[in-house]
């Protein structure tokens, strides 16, 4: 078993690829590298209460399955029982199991942003831990990749979110394909199976903000939607605010399309005809006589200030993203990671 302290990787390091028939299939077999077909990836944060029954119900459903896999949790900063339960299931499945501690919380899309760099399979999955999503349709996704699919996006059927979440998602998703041109039927579903090569390019934008889902689209070649169930969330509660989802949309919009920025200037554009053409009529009311009060001046005002300081802001966020992209901060420091190394797990079977 290998414990270690390190630093987040940029490149990884498994090299194999998945053999292809010669009508562009995947055909899955077992790599020669000793790497698995498959790696899951599934953000944590303090999900002690759905824990057992997602691990139960995944790992039974893996093995079942003919493919090799592996999957990879990464504790996103928990402060309840999270960790110590990843560390027991480690101990008992380590042939399986990896973990990725993070010494603090950086959010579900960083999470899953250092899972991609540890991966070692050739197809990579990802999995939400409420268990709104089902462990069980993993295989079916992983069915629909062998039609020869880069990308294959869950999309929830019938929704049980409140109607707050449900709305919000709609939304954001009317205007991610307005602004970007990216077409996906429900980027908030995160049961979703990409082709190592897209996962591969996602690690190396080495963004601040990343929103994976679209930007894994943007990369595939051949992707398609396919129907997911949708559960509620029985245990614990949602991660995700009024605020997150702000974010979320601001981090779509500006990291993907300068739509924002033109439409703001066809704005102040239709702004400063409508200002010109106001200024001539209180011209000519004043050449006539005619006397009135000062709110619609004042309120014109208003509206023009406001408009001015949404711009700033809206300025502000993409001079952020291009603050921190030059910083190259690191998004994120690994604690620990508990994994067995390829070689030890041969060595155990052999």
């Amino acid at each position: 078993m290998q414990k270690k302290q390190i630093q987040p990787r940029t490149e990884n390091s498994a090299k194999k690829r998945i053999a292809k028939k010669s009508d562009g299939q995947i055909e899955f077999k077992k790599l020669n590298n000793g790497c698995p077909e498959v790696s899951i990836v599934i953000p944590m944060f303090n999900e002690e209460e759905n824990f057992h029954d997602l691990s139960t119900r995944l790992l039974k459903t893996m093995d079942a399955d003919k493919r090799s896999y592996e999957v990879i949790f990464i504790d996103d900063g928990s402060t309840d029982k999270t960790p110590e339960m990843l560390r027991t299931l480690f101990k008992k499945r380590s042939d399986v199991v990896r973990v990725i501690t993070f010494n603090g919380n950086y959010g579900q899309y960083v999470a899953i942003l250092a899972g991609f760099e540890h991966v070692r399979g050739e197809v990579i999955v990802t999995l939400d831990a409420d268990l709104q999503n089902l462990p069980e349709e993993i295989p079916d996704l992983l069915n629909k990749m062998e039609e020869g699919y880069d990308l294959v996006g869950g999309y929830r059927k019938k929704r049980h979110d409140n109607w707050f979440r449900t709305y919000a998602s709609k939304t954001i998703n009317y205007i991610r394909a307005k602004t970007t041109g990216i077409q996906m039927r429900d980027h908030g579903c995160m049961l979703r199976a990409y082709k190592r090569y897209i996962i591969d390019e996602v690690v190396k934008t080495r963004e601040t903000s990343t929103f994976i889902t679209a930007l894994a689209q943007k990369f595939a070649g051949k992707a398609i939607d396919f129907p997911v169930t949708h559960e509620e969330r029985r245990k614990g509660i949602s991660k995700y605010n009024l605020y997150k989802l702000i974010r979320i949309t601001f981090d779509l919009m500006t990291g993907f399309s300068l739509a924002p920025l033109q439409a703001f200037t066809m704005v102040g554009m239709t702004i400063s005809a409508a200002s010109l053409v106001y200024f001539f009529v209180e011209v000519f009311k004043k050449v006539v006589g005619h006397h009135h009060g000062f709110g619609l001046h004042f309120a014109f005002v208003f509206l023009l200030l406001s408009i001015l300081i949404l711009g700033v802001g809206l300025l502000g966020e993409y001079l952020g993203r291009t603050y921190f992209t030059v910083c190259n901060h690191p998004r994120f420091v690994i604690r620990e990671i508990l994994e067995k190394s390829i070689k030890e797990k041969e060595e155990k079977k052999s």
